[in-house]
């Protein structure tokens, strides 16, 4: 009797079960972009279940089960789910941003960070790469990865790192009394045993990748934007040590001798890179760097010191006049002269939701835009190390989908006006 009613119990949760794990989602897609062939497909199906592209099929497919759900977007282009490798999630450019840092608790950081997430993800972009903040952002990564709250995918650096008065040092600017003598914990490194330390702690506390800064930057209140602040042998023990972690290594870097020294060093990608030179172009290529230049906020930072002088500190100001505009023109030399391009905006410096106005910008620069939707896509993917799971549509990757009006390759301008968003096969967003 008891085999017989254990028996029982275990064919009816087979049962019970089958409807729920044979649940197919069907998306009939008007026109399809395979970024990787770079054709525009009309007619597809994409087939999700359980959170992963199950097939990709000519003309409409029908549903085999009850169950199943279909999504029309027969008048919509399909995309993969767009990635931005450098956003700061835990804040956005206001004009008491400074004062912000002595008022706002932990708890305020957290709220603005969901708020900012959810609105990334809103905007299409299902996967970003978290360059630096307080710490909050691991706090965050977990809590979307929970399900807890609604964002996007997040690789998060945790806090950023370099050397004292560099670019990463959280005391830049304050008064003596309260500056202190912030270490590795911190972010704050001199010598390569505390570049080691550093790593370390960030490894520690839960980060996905490590970030540098080997030159100085346009928002710290420090006097200068681009001269080297890290030697070549601290850059090379925090980058041996990330590596030997499994952590990959971003490097904010404006002037070409900083960019130089990391780029040496071995990190995995140059942000920013204003001030690169065609040798550092010619590094960048032999060594197979990256670069996610960060368009729109060289744009965002120009424009706000211009059109408010007292916007940022006034040792800023200068800064953000002088290298936010060469940006652009430097992404357009780098793209001719062929180096690796992966999408990103630095999101925070700029009001976060618009990063897909960076796809304009770089088409301006002279990029065509199905290179610039690879940049998002297949080139984000795989400077993540996560082509096996994201950058394509394809069977077996992960059920990130977006949709737009008309056809990104003719007006790229459509992507800043994103219709339908699915991460992992659930739906955000359906206009």
């Amino acid at each position: 009797m008891l085999r017989s009613t254990t028996l029982f119990s275990l064919l009816a949760s087979l049962t019970l079960a089958s409807p729920a794990l044979a649940q197919k989602t069907y998306l009939h897609c008007g026109r399809l972009l395979d970024v990787r062939a770079g054709k525009l497909l009309a007619e597809q199906t994409v087939v999700v279940e359980k959170g992963r592209v199950l097939a990709v099929q000519a003309g409409y497919a029908t549903p085999g089960a009850a169950a199943d759900k279909v999504i029309d977007l027969k008048n919509r282009t399909v995309l993969p789910g767009l990635i931005d490798c450098h956003v700061h999630l835990e804040g956005e450019t206001s004009k008491d941003g400074f004062l912000q840092e002595f008022t706002q608790n932990p708890a305020d950081v957290a709220y603005a960070a969901e708020a900012h997430a959810r609105t990334t993800l809103l905007a299409g972009f299902t996967t970003v790469r978290d360059l630096g903040g307080s710490g909050v952002n691991v706090s965050l990564r977990n809590a979307i990865n929970r399900g807890q709250v609604a964002g996007p995918r997040i690789f998060t650096a945790g806090k950023a790192i370099s050397g004292t008065g560099g670019h990463m040092d959280p005391t830049n600017g304050y008064r003596l009394d309260l500056m202190g003598v912030p270490g590795p914990a911190d972010g704050v490194a001199n010598g390569p045993d505390q570049a080691r330390q550093a790593v370390r702690e960030q490894y520690k506390r839960g980060a996905d990748l490590i970030k540098i800064a080997s030159t100085g930057g346009v928002l710290s209140v420090a006097k200068d934007g681009s001269a080297p602040q890290m030697t070549e042998a601290e850059i090379a023990a925090a980058v041996e040590t990330a590596h030997d972690l499994g952590l990959r290594v971003a490097c904010h870097a404006h002037g070409a001798e900083g960019m130089k020294r990391a780029i040496r060093a071995g990190v995995n990608s140059i942000e920013h890179g204003t001030l690169m030179d065609d040798e550092t172009m010619k590094l960048m290529k032999k060594y197979g760097t990256w670069y996610v230049p960060t368009i729109t906020a060289g744009k965002s930072v120009a424009d706000s010191a211009a059109k408010y002088p007292t916007y940022y500190p006034p040792l800023v100001t200068p800064k953000a006049l002088a290298i936010g505009p060469k940006l652009q023109g430097t992404f357009g030399r780098a793209y001719k002269a062929g180096v690796k391009i992966a999408f990103g905006t630095d999101a925070s410096v700029y009001r976060h939701g618009v990063n897909a106005k960076e796809f304009q910008y770089m088409v301006e620069a002279g990029m065509p835009a199905l290179e610039a939707l690879r940049a998002a896509t297949l080139n984000a993917a795989e400077l993540l190390d996560q082509t096996a799971n994201l950058g394509a549509l394809e069977p077996g990757k992960l059920a990130d989908v977006v949709a737009v009006d008309g056809d990104p390759l003719q007006d790229i301008q459509v992507m800043q006006r994103v219709r339908f968003v699915m991460k992992q096969g659930a739906v955000y967003r359906q206009d």
